[in-house]
């Protein structure tokens, strides 16, 4: 099935855009049967408000305190540490865990 580039509108900025041939062979390959109703810039802007922005660069994590379970040493950590479970630094984390 031979693909050609399409122009659209976008539904947001009514600005025009270009589906083009390779965007349609990719959507018809993951099997999305609807056509982008936003302009590429538009959908970036949509999606990162979705997320609340985390796909963007400068994105900050909450990290909590914490003390390394096995040398002692303060460190953060991306989750709520729990009492009931140990928490490791960044290098005791390392010797522990085996590489995949």
């Amino acid at each position: 099935m031979g693909f050609t580039d399409k122009k659209m509108t976008c539904a947001d900025c009514n600005q025009e855009f270009t589906f083009s041939a390779t965007e349609q062979e990719f959507y018809a390959q993951k099997g999305f049967t609807n056509e982008p109703k936003r302009c590429p810039d538009c959908r970036q802007a949509r999606k990162s408000s979705r997320d609340g922005g985390r796909s963007g660069a400068g994105f900050q994590r909450k990290m909590y305190p914490a003390t390394c379970g096995q040398c002692g040493k303060e460190t953060e950590v991306p989750f709520e540490p729990r009492q009931d479970k140990p928490v490791y630094c960044s290098d005791c984390y390392s010797s522990i865990k085996p590489r995949r």
